[in-house]
């Protein structure tokens, strides 16, 4: 749920229930999820281990992933998310707690060999996913571990990561935040800059989510490799969202060579649901001054459900998010786009038909009815992501840390 404080600061308490259940896929729309590889940029499911003990591979305590979930809708590589929330900048503890969370995803492998398998290249994901395992490549989403020291840098690429989002909600060492009103660096950060070069010699992927717009540009004039939005949509559908990509960022990336990886969450994919806090926050504060004082957290939380009772929370839908994916591939190309879709992220704002990870057939589906052929669902599915992975690797140099 970490990702609501700066997009959906509501909770089941508050009225917002989950939409109904999900629908049922074609034959077709299921073999083809489970012929190609399926690879998911952004999944935190590490945070249900962390704060609630969950078993990846028997479901127990967790939310939208686990073992026989992602068997059942053909997702073969999630991409782990080490997330480092942003108060570890200043409060330390930001690298300890990166290991920490890469140890546990080592302990779920090494106690469900038959099941999952760390994937440290595009290499790894393939040989995995013929032998019908799950693969759990790790992404880490905020720089602030790196704590200024790129052989810090090098320690994480040692232990497995392979992407960097370089902020989160706020600006930190690295970068400006999409999030954070304060710029500090407007963009990249000195230390920043020489990071994406080092992120660059050992092969480890650049990730624009999160960040400002100055700082995606400053990242794409310095890179010499493609870049990854992990888990972002289009701004297009949601004006004045600076969390997602603008058209002329999208187009940018494209020309990068990297992949936009669209996010499911319902803030990322209507401008109604973008909102939904910001009205509900409107009817709190009007409340507040017919009272005349400040509402204690009973008080609120009572207030939200009554309110949430007449204005419930507008899911999106699986056409909406084909909607940003046509956008993408309308703006940056069939080669861009690939799937991001947060879950264990976003909390209960995940779109109607799409609430948990058996329902890639269910997006086939979708995408079979917009005209897509095989060949574009797979570039989608994974084929993209692995592409830009590969072409990172490529660009490695040998560099001393």
């Amino acid at each position: 749920m970490k990702h609501l404080l700066p997009v959906l600061p509501f909770v089941l308490a508050a009225g917002v229930l989950p939409a109904t259940a999900d629908a049922a896929p074609s034959e077709r729309a299921v073999e083809i999820a489970h012929k190609y590889i399926i690879v998911d940029g952004h999944v935190d499911a590490p945070m249900h281990v962390v704060t609630k003990g969950a078993d990846l591979s028997t479901g127990e305590k967790t939310a939208e992933f686990d073992f026989e979930r992602a068997k059942e809708g053909g997702l073969d590589a999630p991409f782990m998310s080490i997330y480092v929330a942003a108060t570890y900048e200043e409060a330390g503890g930001a690298k300890a707690r990166a290991d920490i969370l890469i140890g546990l995803i080592e302990g779920v492998a090494a106690q469900y060999p038959d099941k999952y398998e760390i994937a440290y290249s595009p290499k790894d994901v393939r040989r995995i996913f013929k032998a019908g395992k799950i693969a759990l490549p790790l992404g880490m989403e905020n720089g602030s571990p790196i704590e200024g020291d790129l052989k810090n840098l090098k320690h994480f690429y040692d232990r497995g990561i392979r992407y960097i989002t370089l902020a989160h909600s706020k600006s930190n060492h690295i970068s400006d935040s999409s999030y954070d009103d304060n710029k500090r660096w407007g963009g990249l950060s000195p230390f920043g800059f020489q990071l994406v070069d080092a992120m660059n010699d050992l092969g480890i992927m650049v990730d624009v989510s999160h960040l400002s717009d100055g700082a995606i540009e400053d990242v794409l004039d310095v890179t010499r490799a493609p870049v990854i939005a992990s888990h972002s949509s289009m701004r297009h559908f949601t004006p004045g969202f600076e969390r997602n990509l603008s058209d002329e960022l999208a187009k940018k990336i494209s020309d990068n060579g990297g992949v936009i990886m669209i996010n499911y969450g319902s803030a990322f994919l209507t401008e109604e649901a973008n909102k939904y806090s910001d009205a509900r926050s409107a009817a709190q504060a009007a409340e507040e001054e017919k009272l005349g004082h400040k509402m204690t957290s009973d008080e609120i939380a009572a207030f939200r459900e009554v309110w949430s009772e007449s204005n419930p929370y507008p899911f999106a839908t699986l056409e909406n998010v084909l909607d940003h994916i046509d956008r993408a591939v309308e703006i940056a190309g069939i080669d861009h786009v690939g799937l991001g879709t947060d879950y264990d992220g976003v909390g209960d704002s995940l779109p109607t038909g799409l609430k948990d990870v058996r329902s890639f057939p269910v997006l086939v589906d979708g995408l079979l009815e917009r005209g897509y052929d095989e060949a574009a669902i797979e570039k989608i599915l994974g084929g993209n992501s692995l592409r830009v992975w590969e072409e990172v690797e490529k660009a490695r140099r040998k560099r001393k840390f």
